[in-house]
């Protein structure tokens, strides 16, 4: 890595966004091992990008564990027919790599008093759960899906790490598919609550904010897991990051082509150091956090309530 002013530059990528590694990484070198498709909804201003990572060496590339990730991005902002396709569009995923799934735990990650970390919560509270209701007999829709819903809370609550309550109650439940929900972090303001990931690789809470807990995965839990997000919050380095780089493009000076030389990695570490040693580590998120927070997880639990055989009302 390059050095300015002796002084060596360290980086952390604060993102969850399969998306955004690969964008990055895309600058520097040709993908391999990595497939791309990207499907616009003309009507309904969303962009859909499947990427596929196929083998390790794509894995290694762009960071992310071998499997697919698909992400929904509202180009034109939020209407009420834009969230009901973007139900549909989960309901379709989520059947695709669930297909054969009948008997679902729904795990709700984060903490229901932080609001941008109340995504899984709130999915939960809107969640059609009829595994009681099938199990008792009361259900009289034979397409519906044994759907139990799990909020497990943080470790600063409950003192156990998620995964140990989450591999508690699967031992006794014994899913066929684990559905995770999680707030995440992107690089990008415009994708803040703007986006959806699915991927059938699992999830490492806390990852995009440098807080790792244990992964959540099929090796960890001998299930099928699949995790859904919406990035929330962005790192302040990356909003100076993003200045610098606007900087540079609007001035014609010897800083532009000192700070166009480096990589994104670089200019992150360098818009991290500028910060140093009161923001390197703070995270925003919008003002309007409430409302975006309680559409978006309306929108993913009518999105999950309909591939559960519960309709998008």
């Amino acid at each position: 890595m390059k050095q300015q002013s002796d002084k060596v530059y360290t980086f952390s990528c604060h993102t969850d966004l399969a998306v955004e590694l690969k964008e990055e990484m895309e600058k520097r070198q040709e993908l391999t091992g990595v497939d791309v498709l990207t499907r616009s909804y003309r009507y309904h201003g969303i962009e859909e990008t499947h990427i596929e990572i196929k083998n390790e060496e794509g894995a290694n590339l762009i960071g992310k564990p071998v499997g697919h990730y698909v992400t929904l991005e509202m180009k034109h902002g939020r209407k009420k027919t834009v969230e009901n396709k973007l139900a549909q569009i989960i309901a379709d995923v989520l059947s695709r790599y669930g297909k054969e799934a009948d008997n679902l735990l729904v795990v709700g990650l984060g903490n229901h008093q932080v609001t941008p970390d109340a995504l899984g919560p709130q999915v939960l509270d809107k969640l059609a759960v009829t595994r009681h209701l099938i199990r008792y007999g009361y259900s009289k829709n034979p397409h519906q899906k044994k759907v139990s819903a799990l909020c497990p809370g943080v470790m600063a609550q409950t003192g156990m790490e998620t995964l140990e309550i989450v591999k508690g109650v699967a031992e006794e439940l014994k899913p066929d598919l684990i559905l995770v929900i999680d707030a995440l972090a992107a690089r990008n303001c415009e994708r803040l609550n703007r986006t959806i990931q699915l991927c059938d690789t699992g999830i490492s809470p806390g990852a995009g904010v440098g807080n790792n807990r244990q992964e959540m995965n099929e090796q960890t839990l001998g299930v099928k897991v699949i995790a859904i997000g919406v990035p929330t919050v962005i790192a302040v380095p990356t909003i100076l990051c993003d200045a610098l780089a606007e900087y540079r493009n609007q001035q014609e000076n010897a800083d532009k082509e000192t700070f166009r030389d480096l990589t994104w990695e670089e200019q992150f570490a360098l818009a991290r150091n500028l910060m140093e040693p009161y923001f390197t580590d703070l995270f925003v998120t919008p003002k309007n956090i409430d409302e975006e927070i309680a559409q978006m997880s309306s929108c993913i639990a009518r999105g999950i309530n309909a591939y559960t055989g519960g309709g998008l009302a």
